[in-house]
């Protein structure tokens, strides 16, 4: 749990230092540096999503280890410090802290193809799929960025002139926005951004709730 005394913002030490472990991650400099991060980095997200839990849901800070079995790159820490709160595991609100400073955002990544089945077919139902066109939609223009895995041509099955075809593409979504590191990164009233962020945020974690749910079988992704 996060400590009592509440969230008071993100020292700019921990945008540093992220910047620093992109050019060195290595074991002994997370070492050198690890406490500093507890306090700096880990504490605070831990207090921020905390205070958030009761409009939001139950949040997930993610571990800093990367996976690193499979991967060519053998670096071992993430470059990043992220969490994720819904009232469905991998499924809500994003939060996010790195070298460019706090991005915010919510929606899902999936982790099986019935999750994306369960999305394309809400996607090509009526109200479902115009639903979702402009929920995204709106977003976009407040100046979120969709992302996450998509096919370069149509799925199996669909018209060529679906008129949600490029929804259709996708194998997940999330709408994503950098908010940098402005002044109040550093201050309490870091968290008053992050609400508005995650309310604006809502209709698409509802949506996407509703119309896809969890993995099957699937854990919790991290822990506190």
């Amino acid at each position: 749990m996060a400590d009592d005394a509440g969230f008071t913002g993100f020292p700019a030490w921990s945008v540093r230092f992220y910047d620093e472990l992109q050019h060195n991650n290595t074991k002994d400099f997370w070492a050198e540096h690890k406490a500093e991060w507890e306090r700096s980095v880990r504490d605070p997200m831990r207090s921020l999503v905390d205070a958030l839990e009761d409009e939001f849901g139950a949040a997930t800070v993610f571990r800093p280890n990367r996976d690193i079995r499979f991967s060519a790159d053998k670096s071992p820490y993430k470059t990043h410090q992220g969490a994720i709160a819904g009232p469905v595991p991998g499924i809500g609100y994003y939060v996010q802290l790195d070298a460019d400073g706090l991005m915010v955002g919510g929606g899902f990544h999936t982790h099986s193809p019935a999750q994306t089945d369960r999305f394309r077919a809400a996607i090509d139902a009526d109200p479902s799929g115009s639903e979702l066109a402009r929920i995204s939609g709106r977003l976009v223009e407040s100046g979120y960025a969709l992302e996450g895995a998509s096919l370069n041509t149509r799925p199996k099955g669909v018209d060529p002139d679906h008129p949600r075809l490029d929804l259709l593409r996708r194998k997940e979504l999330m709408a994503l926005k950098r908010l940098g590191s402005p002044g109040w990164l550093s201050s309490a009233a870091a968290l008053d951004h992050v609400r508005e962020e995650w309310s604006a945020i809502r209709p698409l974690a509802e949506w996407i709730v509703a119309h896809v749910g969890p993995a099957e079988d699937r854990p919790r992704p991290g822990r506190r």
